[in-house]
């Protein structure tokens, strides 16, 4: 009798295991923000047609937002006609969980681009997002219940951009910290658990563009950077002063996030800019930022650029698909005419790609040897805006957000 309850127990811990979620999405471009997933084992070529879907969802709303996926949950935003909302899925299935009203619906600017455009932060049990319009709320993962809310320009002074505000909040510690931008001061820190404000940067009042923070640590010195329309800079956790600032001039929609390594930052944006590489060095009297190039190889628009070994991949405006050299800035290969302007994402050896246009999905080599793809299809029910949201990769899943609708791929090798 014994034996069998201690194999009953066995098979129960087995059980429970087995159906465990392997890793996490946590945010934005994924737990490092930089669109580099951990997965393994996954299909180096994808069959005719492409890889098999495992669900699909509807009812998501209308909107840009991304995808964030903890535990057995699914997070992103969408508008239905009356609000901006917080959605939260069934990761097994994709079933719908819970809704939370964010705030107002609609499509700040010209153009017509309607819904959210941030990814949630998930962090434990609570949920971090923010809505187009610039309200911020904390919820809770288990239920959407909300815990607290502010507002990026009724309680920092933030200005609102063109097309509304697009930034995914950092979580880091016990500060989620965001990018009102403005004369009140660009960067703000919140206590995670209440909304209370901890800081402003003073010294720094850029505007807000529609970039993303990251968090760094360079010389032993952990550090938030973002990227605006004017410059870029590194702030102090503790206290939100400006460790560094280089300038730098962005034109209309500065929108990719920063990639650091090796005491180097590397930020790029669109229409015509190009891309910079700042070296990041601990002097005396603090930080310094000496630019080490500045080129045209990379003018990422809002796609974003993935950096793998030494490497940098993604679409450069008038040169296709591209691949550059990180340290140096030298072109290494660029392709135009085989699969059209669109987001990246990296797994396992491989570049995810996403045309904008028409939704079709590429699987490419990542190497600097050139553009070799193993595989490519249309995804089905394509819904008429952008197909903007950055695909995902994770648990042997590759999940897709059009709108209204979510996919959700297998491409794990058997």
């Amino acid at each position: 009798m014994r034996k069998f309850v201690s194999a009953l127990a066995g098979c129960q811990v087995a059980l429970l295991v087995s159906t465990a979620w392997a890793a996490d999405w946590p945010q934005w471009r994924g737990p490092n923000r930089d669109d580099v997933s951990t997965d393994t084992g996954l299909l180096k070529q994808w069959p005719a047609g492409g890889p098999p879907l495992a669900w699909k969802s509807a009812g998501l709303g209308i909107g840009f937002s991304g995808l964030s996926l903890v535990g057995d949950k699914i997070f992103t935003m969408g508008d239905t006609e009356q609000e901006s909302q917080t959605i939260a899925l069934n990761r097994a299935d994709g079933k719908p969980l819970w809704k939370t009203k964010v705030g107002k619906a609609g499509a700040p600017g010209w153009g017509g681009f309607a819904g959210p455009r941030t990814t949630p932060t998930v962090d434990g049990d609570l949920v971090y997002v923010v809505g187009q319009y610039g309200e911020v709320v904390c919820l809770q993962a288990a239920d959407g219940k909300e815990v607290w809310r502010k507002h990026l320009t009724d309680d920092f002074g933030g200005g609102r951009p063109e097309w509304g505000f697009s930034e995914s909040p950092l979580v880091d510690g016990e500060r989620v910290v965001m990018t009102p931008g403005g004369p009140a001061g660009t960067m703000v820190a919140l206590n995670k658990k209440t909304g209370a404000t901890l800081w402003q940067t003073k010294d720094w009042t850029d505007s807000a563009h529609y970039s993303s923070i990251i968090a760094v640590e360079i010389d032993g010195v952990r550090q938030y950077v973002q990227l605006t329309d004017k410059s870029v800079a590194g702030v102090a956790p503790a206290d939100g002063k400006v460790l560094w600032k280089a300038p730098r001039k962005g034109a209309t929609a500065v929108i990719p996030t920063p990639i650091y390594a090796d005491n180097h930052v590397y930020v790029a944006s669109g229409y015509g800019i190009g891309c910079n590489l700042f070296k990041i060095a601990k002097t005396a009297e603090g930080f310094s930022a000496t630019q080490v190039y500045a080129n045209k190889v990379m003018v990422n628009h809002h796609g974003g650029v993935i950096k793998v070994g030494d490497h940098l991949y993604g679409h450069s405006d008038g040169k296709g698909w591209t691949c550059q050299n990180f340290k140096t800035g030298e072109a290494v290969w660029a392709e135009k005419d085989k699969l059209k302007k669109g987001a990246i994402a990296y797994a396992d050896g491989m570049l995810y790609c996403r045309e904008e246009d028409t939704g079709t999905m590429a699987l490419l080599e990542a190497t600097p040897k050139g553009y070799t793809e193993r595989g490519r299809f249309a995804q089905p029910d394509r819904a008429k805006p952008k197909a903007w949201p950055h695909p995902v990769i994770v648990d042997g899943k590759l999940y897709l957000r059009d709108q209204d609708r979510l996919f959700c791929y297998d491409v794990k090798a058997k």
